[in-house]
């Protein structure tokens, strides 16, 4: 890539980190907005002014957007990136062989229940909220040095629909191994009081025919990797030979990855 402006393709998502999971760099943002017309101007605000912090932070623009009346409060960022032809990365593109590798840890959607339900405390609330307020930047320009090509972003379907999302794209099965996974400190708290958000049973119920997990997991731990994340990590299918390199220029980034398992043949993943 001698021109680093020699972009071949655009790529439109709905969010930063669907960009970064596909090994895009965002450039534009559209606000959405739905908030109750009774929400206090300050809150409003706050709200903006944290989307435009974080488009900064990303380098992005926002060059407008919409807003509508609801009784419950949204917002998010509709995203355009550029991605060259020889660094997309995409949910068809992990083979046997390939590591399994997280950049974030899991337990967001639980504690954030939590929240809702008002059972959390200040402190969980507080790690949920600085993991999600990292970018997926670094990891994408990481996976894209080392050569990745499979990868996605783990977000409403939680680890195990995106999972089976690459796994069904890439015509594999993966082993997960649940000792290596990591979480949030309030995450299997949450779990035990099976404080989950109602995407997690939809997730269950949707992904579960695919999933072989052992007896010895309990309901409230199987649903945690059905949890979905907002603002979770990347999934990435690593070449084992390049692992390594990975993993050190990971800790010199200071960009937390953990590996969680292995691409293989087959078409299931087993939680091992």
């Amino acid at each position: 890539m001698d021109d680093p402006y020699d972009f071949g393709t655009i790529s439109a998502a709905n969010s930063l980190s669907d960009i970064y999971a596909m090994g895009g760099s965002p450039f534009l943002a559209l606000n959405i907005a739905a908030l109750p017309p009774n929400l206090p101007t300050e809150i409003s605000g706050e709200i903006l002014r944290g989307g435009a912090e974080k488009a900064l932070e990303a380098g992005v623009v926002i060059a407008g957007g919409h807003t509508i009346q609801d009784q419950e409060p949204k917002y998010g960022l509709i995203c355009l990136g550029f991605a060259h032809p020889d660094l997309i990365m995409t949910k068809a593109a992990a083979h046997p062989g390939d590591a399994l590798v997280i950049t974030k840890p899991l337990g967001f959607g639980t504690t954030t229940t939590a929240l809702k339900n008002q059972i959390a405390s200040p402190e969980h609330v507080a790690e949920a909220v600085l993991w999600m307020k990292q970018l997926n930047r670094t990891a994408s320009e990481l996976a894209q040095s080392h050569g990745v090509k499979g990868a996605t972003d783990i977000t409403g379907f939680g680890l195990l629909g995106h999972a089976w999302e690459m796994a069904e794209a890439s015509r594999v099965g993966l082993n997960i191994y649940w000792d290596m996974i990591p979480f949030i400190s309030p995450a299997k708290e949450y779990a035990r009081q099976f404080s989950f958000p109602g995407g997690a049973f939809d997730n269950r119920l949707f992904f579960g025919d695919h999933i072989k997990a052992p007896k010895s997991l309990s309901e409230g731990e199987l649903m945690l990797l059905f949890d979905p994340q907002t603002s979770g990590g990347l999934l990435l299918a690593v070449n084992s030979d390049r692992l390594d390199e990975f993993r050190a220029q990971a800790n010199k980034k200071d960009q937390p990855v953990w590996v969680i398992g292995e691409v293989v043949e087959g078409n299931e993943i087993t939680i091992k």
